[in-house]
């Protein structure tokens, strides 16, 4: 008996297709054969026409798509002869409308269990990059004089690729694409750091101010903090409104000692940054600034995907996510409360000062709440992101990519040097 008869073909097919159920392209496996054996949800959303493929010949699925007969010989050509496929561009008709896809598909070869061998691939929807590029290129190609328009399209394909690569966090987005590491368990307990920031009176500032300019000081403000946490190692949770939610020691940790630490600092970072900002929000309305209370915790959590069929958050619980919510609302005015896991943590690192006792719900005795006043030592690589001198003051709004930042204020110095040629 071969080691592959232990085990019931079908789950062993379910497992090794369980990183692609819930992904955002249309996934399918076929075996040697090319007869389909699985498809995720989104193969299905994506054509409903097909209905139910299980047996059926892929290649017969590509024809019924409206895929052209030159490219479904690639496809068979490629996959027998290479054991890959890359077809760029396939034009796909839904719902009376074209779409474009990339169907990418390759072998799949396994050792131990024969019906692993087959052929797993996805399609992946390009239609909206491709629009923007035909567009793009429509501008460039017509030889337009405005070259404003061209470079306005160009920023609106790179926004919307920045936009794209931000729905996951990216430690998250490594963990799930890139880690080898067995996914079988969706849920684990792990010691987190926890955090939580929320803006002072925000409820009189939506009351108080247009929706566009309130949209762009909470667009900026939650920018600029998303930065600061990416790059101190962070992983985002979720925004609930002004608030941010951010977690350390998940899906990477360095200890629990350093993780609590990472969020201390990113967290004296956050404000910094808001303090440096504050004109720049002062011009776009919030006329008394904006202040922020932070509140962070140290234990146990339950990590993993939560939600239902149609929609997964990948999110912690557990009563530190409860407690860090409650230590920032209690902080004061742009300060910093730790609980007493936190302050034993960094203790060495950071100066504290004890703020009171309480006794949170679901607790069975009182915690210590402590004021993060300082690191005890300050690091000396930190790019400044303001400067004030004798005639010049200048503030970077937007810290997601100095090195622009630097090109603009050379572009404005070389218009500032033409204007002097022309008055000599």
């Amino acid at each position: 008996m071969n080691f592959q008869d232990f085990f019931n073909p079908d789950r062993v097919v379910d497992l090794s297709f369980f990183n692609f159920e819930n992904a955002i392209t249309a996934c399918y496996y076929a075996d040697k054969d090319l007869r389909v054996k699985k498809v995720n949800k989104n193969f299905r959303g994506f054509f409903p026409v097909l209905g139910n493929v299980k047996d059926a010949y892929f290649p017969d699925i590509l024809k019924q798509l409206g895929v052209t007969d030159e490219q479904i010989q690639l496809f068979e050509n490629e996959i027998h002869n290479k054991g890959s496929v890359l077809i760029p561009k396939v034009k796909i008709i839904i719902d009376d409308k074209e779409r474009l896809f990339s169907l990418l598909s390759t072998k799949t070869k396994n050792s131990d269990f024969e019906y692993l061998n087959g052929i797993q691939g996805q399609f992946v929807d390009r239609t909206n990059e491709h629009e923007l590029t035909k567009q793009r290129d429509s501008l460039i190609e017509g030889q337009l004089k405005d070259k404003q328009i061209i470079e306005e399209k160009s920023k609106k394909l790179e926004s919307l690729a920045t936009r794209l690569a931000k729905y996951l966090s990216p430690q998250i987005y490594k963990n799930i694409f890139e880690e080898e590491k067995d996914q079988g368990v969706s849920h684990r307990r792990k010691n987190l750091t926890v955090f939580f920031s929320d803006i002072v009176s925000f409820t009189d500032l939506t009351d108080k101010m247009e929706p566009e300019k309130l949209a762009l000081i909470i667009n900026s403000y939650l920018s600029e903090m998303s930065t600061i946490a990416i790059k101190h190692g962070g992983t985002i949770d979720k925004f609930i409104g002004d608030a941010l939610m951010v977690f350390f020691g998940d899906p990477e940790t360095l200890g629990e000692t350093d993780d609590a630490l990472k969020c201390i600092e990113m967290a004296i970072d956050m404000q910094e940054r808001v303090k440096e900002l504050q004109t720049h929000w002062r011009g776009l309305g919030a006329v008394e600034g904006i202040s922020v209370r932070m509140g962070i915790s140290n234990g146990f959590c339950t990590v993993g995907n939560f939600g239902s069929d149609l929609r997964l958050d990948y999110t912690i619980l557990g009563s530190p996510v409860n407690l860090a919510a409650r230590l920032q609302s209690m902080a004061e005015i742009d300060d910093m409360l730790v609980d007493e896991n936190t302050k034993n943590l960094i203790s060495t690192e950071v100066e504290t000062e004890f703020f009171q006792e309480f006794t949170p719900k679901g607790f069975v005795r009182p915690i210590g709440v402590f004021k993060v006043k300082k690191l005890k030592s300050h690091k000396q690589d930190k790019i400044r992101l303001s400067h004030k001198g004798k005639r010049v003051e200048i503030n970077v709004t937007d810290s997601s990519d100095i090195r622009a930042a630097i090109e603009e204020l050379k572009s404005i110095q070389e218009a500032y040097e033409k204007q002097l040629d022309k008055q000599d």
